[in-house]
């Protein structure tokens, strides 16, 4: 049984929960996500997989 994790879903799923707890680090939340968002497309680290 082999369980493959992409990095950016994994990104996606922690900013939105802690848009959900925390809504007032709105705008800090999603300016790392896209910075991460961003330096993952450009390295090219989306492909890996744990």
């Amino acid at each position: 049984m082999n369980i493959t994790l992409g990095l950016t879903p994994l990104v996606s799923l922690i900013a939105g929960i802690l848009i959900l707890v925390i809504p007032r680090l709105l705008n800090y939340i999603v300016a790392f996500y896209l910075i991460v968002i961003g330096l993952i497309g450009l390295f090219g680290a989306g492909n890996l997989q744990f």
